[in-house]
């Protein structure tokens, strides 16, 4: 180790993270207050001891007779925000000692913002040549101090890896996908440190912190949005049997993965969600349970409907539709392991953890006494009509519509045909007009294209054998709230009826279907013997009448 005239030991030993366990420093140099460990002392005694927490202290374990076998725990960043959150994460790990046979897997995303703290330190290096990682470095070092924890072990090895590479971006003057996939996964490889370093020390938990990679998770090489790899089960399993065991708490990053050429991949925004999932199906746990900010899945965004209420349990059919098409509160993918290994998901406040939640599982029959399951809305999208007299009888014509989206790397939300039409919804990423100058280039020969802007889908997840009560009952409270709907799809599963209204519109037609199908009090039925409800005795009437 090189030393600096002038410098401080401390300043010194900062220079590389291997330095903590050094021998004292050389006569002349300025020594730093706190003395150092010994050289040969046990790293967790030394922790301990720093830590006031007695070497033999009690190691809590979980209940033989527990109801439950094993289940994940995932913790997105809101409830990992500060030191305050991460003691009342840790609090909701603890509860699982009492309900579980073994220790629960535990999933987490990074702390608050420091993914776009990330983001944000990796353009400053690109477009300004500042190398400035505070934000992420206070809130490592906050959650630290509050926690009584050594930074210098647990996170400052980290936060010089970060500066070297905010400083390689400064030089190099690039950030490309695969490198700013590597930025961002500082967010959830500090957070898992100081989260199992808590439950440790502190609360006496034998928790030990692991990066999703070298679990088992292999991905292929699509930075920024990578998708696992079926190999990863297996990994997972085999990695659990040799290495974790049952006497360990595992505490692993989300959202992360390498691929085949051991570079560090992300699975996109959300994808802690699918990691914990993907855990959970290769483990064959009892149950995923992802903690959100919310009391589960709401029947609509109640920013819109502050009335909106939390859904007992949901298919998994439905909860992906819910979704695509705009709920946030679960990742669209992370329902397929669940739904391919059938292991229920449920979703909590993490603020609010006596709150039943939402169970999101397979299920037989949709309840007959719930015709829709919630509605959400998807704002900002493009409605794009595609018109030609050549579409009618031909083949090969909707492969070379798609094929056009598929080159400008465009996903389809929904379709609707006729003879001589198509129109469909493309996201916002559609927004830009050289690409829609564009594809009306590559569609002109064979149709006339347009664009219509500031366009929402509101869509309905729905009872499958209620679909055309549900189009009636909807259609009418749109129209008394004189919404012109402008295109009707519904999915090839059935669980949802969408519809594009104006943007400006959206928030009114959530209202107005949220009012009609969960505020509205149904009429009572009146029974008599020989015809059945007085409802259906006048439609038989009016039908006979007309006749």
């Amino acid at each position: 180790m090189m030393f600096v005239p002038g410098c401080s030991w401390t300043a010194a030993r900062r220079r590389s993270p291997a330095s903590f366990f050094q021998p004292a420093p050389p006569a002349g140099c300025p020594v730093h207050p706190r003395p150092l460990p010994p050289r040969r002392r046990p790293r967790r005694a030394h922790l301990l001891a720093s830590l006031h927490v007695p070497a033999d202290s009690k190691v809590l374990k979980p209940r033989a007779d527990a109801p439950l076998d094993r289940v994940v725990c995932k913790f997105g960043g809101s409830s990992l925000a500060d030191a305050e959150r991460i003691v009342q994460a840790t609090k909701l790990v603890k509860m699982q000692l009492d309900s579980s046979r073994q220790y629960p897997v535990v999933v987490l995303s990074a702390m608050g913002s420091t993914t776009n703290d990330l983001l944000a330190a990796g353009e400053a290096a690109l477009r300004d040549g500042v190398v400035d990682s505070t934000a992420v470095r206070h809130r490592a070092y906050d959650a630290c101090e509050h926690l009584r924890l050594d930074r210098e072990m647990l996170v400052e090895p980290l936060l010089v890896q970060l500066d070297q590479l905010l400083m390689g971006i400064k030089f190099i003057r690039e950030l490309s996908p695969r490198t700013r996939d590597y930025l961002v996964s500082f967010g959830e490889r500090l957070a898992v440190r100081v989260f199992a370093a808590h439950l440790l020390y502190n609360e006496g938990v034998p928790a030990r912190h692991f990066d999703a990679f070298d679990v088992g998770f292999v991905t292929d090489s699509n930075f920024t949005n990578a998708e696992i790899l079926s190999e990863t089960y297996d990994n997972v399993r085999r990695f659990f049997e040799r290495i974790i065991g049952v006497q360990t708490l595992p505490v692993i990053t989300g959202f992360l993965g390498k691929d085949r050429h051991g570079h560090i991949t992300t699975l996109g925004r959300g994808g802690s969600d699918l990691t914990a999932t993907t855990l959970g199906a290769a483990l064959g746990v009892t149950e995923v349970q992802v903690w959100k900010d919310v009391d589960g899945l709401l029947t609509t965004d109640p920013r819109i409907v502050p009335t909106a209420m939390p859904v007992a349990d949901v298919a998994y059919e439905e909860a992906a539709e819910m979704a695509y098409f705009g709920a946030k509160v679960l990742h669209p993918v992370a329902m397929q392991p669940a739904m391919r290994f059938n292991v229920p998901v449920r979703v909590k406040n993490s603020y609010n953890p006596e709150a039943a939640g939402t169970v999101i599982r397979r299920r037989d029959a949709p309840p007959a006494d719930r015709p829709v399951t919630a509605i959400s809305v998807k704002r900002h999208i493009h409605l794009v009509d595609i018109v030609s007299t050549r579409m009618l009888g031909a083949h090969g014509f909707l492969a070379r519509v798609f094929a056009c989206f598929a080159t400008h790397q465009l996903s389809v939300d929904m379709v609707a045909t006729s003879e001589v039409s198509l129109s469909l919804t493309l996201d916002q990423r559609a927004g830009h007009l050289e690409r829609q100058d564009a594809i009306v280039h590559d569609l002109q020969e064979i149709a006339q294209v347009s664009f219509s802007s500031a366009r929402a889908i509101v869509s309905i997840v729905s009872n499958v054998p209620k679909s055309s009560e549900i189009l009636a009952r909807a259609m009418t409270a749109l129209h008394r709230e004189q919404i012109e709907v402008q295109m009707i799809s519904q999915g090839a599963s059935k669980f949802n009826i969408s519809m594009v209204v104006s943007d400006g519109e959206a928030e009114t037609a959530v209202r107005a279907l949220h009012e009609e199908f969960f505020e509205r009090v149904p009429p009572p039925a009146t029974v008599t013997p020989a015809n059945g409800t007085a409802g259906e005795t006048a439609r038989r009437r009016t039908v006979k009448e007309t006749r």
